[in-house]
């Protein structure tokens, strides 16, 4: 049994059509059928129900592709440590989401370049779940997010626990407050952002009202948080972010701590599972001495 055995059944497993998972392959599909019915020789077990529209998978054929999954999520992983260590001029290309770059990853970033001058960094702004596919596919390294998730090709360190605040108008009837709770915001509009791709940060505050048995009066998607900050500052409604963009400073927008005990984001630190790069982990003791510095409470993992 080769790699190539499960590549072809993972996809025509997840097409659930040997026409559409020959032209995801770029290959014709009578060779694709001969190598699925091989694989099928090859274990002495039928992985894909006889004549099944839509096709179906036997018990053993859904068995069989989580762990094919697995097996090729851990050869691309060993692809891409193999290429990092055997190359002279070392790189390290990290995802963020954009509320991170408000925070302490510009720090983390400078504290690890100082100290490894010889490791070229390169950032990507990209969704949480855009970082899940980017490391499967080896685009980048590491990933600064903030949506948990499950996935066992994925290791994810939280990294801490971020509180929220609310994001208004400076004439809003609660700018008058110093601190609000997450109910003082029913009936009002609250802007969510990004609006796709979904799940998203969107989804976590909408989970933390919902936790909390909030129904706002109205919720408007937009693309991404610097329009929900200006639609804020042009009293179209209330936003709830992380407190660290209160570091983007507008005139016409004010921020008011959250008490309740809902209302925390966490910051994910994603690698491959099996990537246990010394890269890596140069960079987590960056994380933590940013931290430590900054008397940032967390607790300490390692890769």
């Amino acid at each position: 049994m080769e790699l190539r055995h499960l590549r072809y059944f993972v996809a025509v497993a997840e097409e659930r059509n040997f026409t559409r998972a020959a032209e995801r392959l770029h290959i014709a599909q009578p060779p694709l059928s001969r190598q699925i019915q091989q694989l099928e020789e090859l274990l002495d077990v039928v992985l894909i129900e006889k004549g099944s529209r839509p096709l179906r998978l036997t018990e053993a054929g859904e068995f069989f592709l989580v762990h094919a999954r697995t097996l090729l999520d851990q050869a691309r992983d060993l692809k891409a440590m193999t290429q990092r260590v055997g190359k002279l001029e070392r790189k390290l290309v990290v995802g963020f989401v954009a509320s991170t770059l408000y925070g302490e990853l510009p720090d983390i970033v400078r504290r690890f370049s100082e100290r490894f001058p010889q490791v070229e960094v390169t950032l990507h702004e990209m969704m949480t779940v855009e970082q899940m596919q980017a490391l499967k596919e080896g685009r980048i390294d590491v990933g600064f997010g903030r949506l948990k998730s499950e996935d066992p090709s994925i290791r994810r360190i939280t990294l801490r626990e971020e509180r929220m605040v609310a994001a208004l108008p400076p004439n809003h009837r609660l700018a008058e407050r110093n601190a609000l709770w997450l109910r003082d915001l029913v009936h009002e509009k609250l802007l969510v952002y990004p609006k796709s791709p979904r799940p998203s940060f969107a989804d976590q505050v909408l989970a933390v009202l919902s936790e909390a048995n909030v129904v706002p009066g109205a919720v408007a998607e937009v693309r991404e948080l610097q329009i929900a900050m200006g639609l804020v500052a042009a009293g179209q409604g209330i936003a709830i972010v992380p407190e660290s963009v209160q570091a983007m400073h507008h005139r016409n927008v004010v921020y008011r701590p959250l008490d309740d005990k809902h209302a925390f984001s966490p910051i994910l630190f994603s690698v491959r599972h099996m990537d246990r790069s010394p890269e890596l982990g140069h960079l987590l003791a960056a994380v933590y001495s940013i931290y430590d510095e900054l008397g940032i409470a967390y607790v300490p993992e390692t890769l």
